[in-house]
């Protein structure tokens, strides 16, 4: 090899070292930037909730059911005041996954304290696969502090049909 192709194998080498060196050093500060905007993002989204759904006013609702051998939900319509705040329809899994035991936690509103009428329409499959639709309502005495609402729907083996009933607690 002559003198300057020697001297630009050294250049041309030293400096994709470097190179390799400095992408290590920035790879490292990407993977530092993406973990600050996510844990900022996490107290957006927490400042946000906070902002939105005062701890003083707010009320959760789930949903839960016990068993399903008399009921399989298919949708749920949530009423308070009249007025409708949601509607879930439900997907296989997340039946399967209630079947299992898991809570749904369907709805979160800003409630004034005092009286509020809650009220459910739940429409699915019940015994035999007849269609079923059933409303329940809740006199909600909204206090100070959050309160949380659970929609009960459990087997009653001894007539063979489902129930529905609200559960209220602070």
């Amino acid at each position: 090899m002559t003198r300057i192709a020697l001297l630009l194998l050294m250049i041309f080498g030293a400096s994709v070292y470097a190179g390799g060196a400095l992408a290590g050093e920035l790879d490292n500060e990407m993977a530092q930037y993406r973990k600050d905007v996510l844990e900022i993002n996490k107290n957006l989204l927490l400042m946000e909730e906070e902002l939105l759904f005062p701890a003083d006013t707010q009320v959760a609702i789930f949903v839960s059911l016990d068993v399903g051998k008399f009921f399989v939900p298919d949708s749920v319509t949530l009423k308070l005041d009249g007025k409708t705040v949601d509607s879930h329809l439900y997907t296989d899994k997340e039946v399967r996954a209630l079947m299992n035991g898991a809570i749904q936690k369907i709805h979160t509103a800003n409630v004034k304290n005092g009286t509020h009428e809650l009220t459910a329409f739940v429409t699915g499959a019940g015994p035999n696969g007849r269609e079923y639709r059933r409303a329940v309502t809740l006199n909600l005495d909204k206090g100070h502090g959050r309160q949380f609402v659970q929609l009960k729907i459990e087997d009653d083996t001894a007539a063979q049909q489902p129930t529905f009933s609200f559960r209220s607690w602070q």
